[in-house]
């Protein structure tokens, strides 16, 4: 089993993912590929995805059952722990730029942003 979910991709890159894998949703494309396809249609989505970013997800012999990798810039970034991949959640960098604002505004003595109160 593939999974691919892209965002923001280019109407291109997006009809060449529909030639191989079915669009279920918006930008969610599934099938079932060996590892070289899966590569090679993955490499294509690297190639083009310009501004946008996506994620690939497709079963393994692992403890978890899964792997995925992800390109473009995203909030979410893969990290490896001791052969575990989990996912490490960025904050919202206008939140910490500029301001005298911790990225966690329930800590004591920082200012908490008015949409958040």
């Amino acid at each position: 089993m593939l999974v691919i979910v892209v965002e923001n991709a280019p109407p291109r890159l997006r009809g060449r993912l529909a030639v191989w894998l079915l669009e279920v949703r918006a930008g969610v494309y599934i099938g079932s590929y060996g590892r070289r396809v899966r590569e090679m249609i993955w490499d294509q989505v690297v190639a083009h995805i310009e501004d946008g970013n996506g994620v690939i997800a497709w079963a393994a012999p692992n403890d978890a059952g899964f792997e995925f990798d992800t390109c473009g810039k995203n909030r979410r970034e893969p990290v490896d722990l001791d052969g575990f991949k989990l996912v490490a959640f960025q904050p919202m960098p206008d939140l910490v730029s500029n301001q005298n604002i911790s990225p966690n505004p329930r800590l004591p003595g920082t200012k908490i942003p008015p949409r958040f109160r």
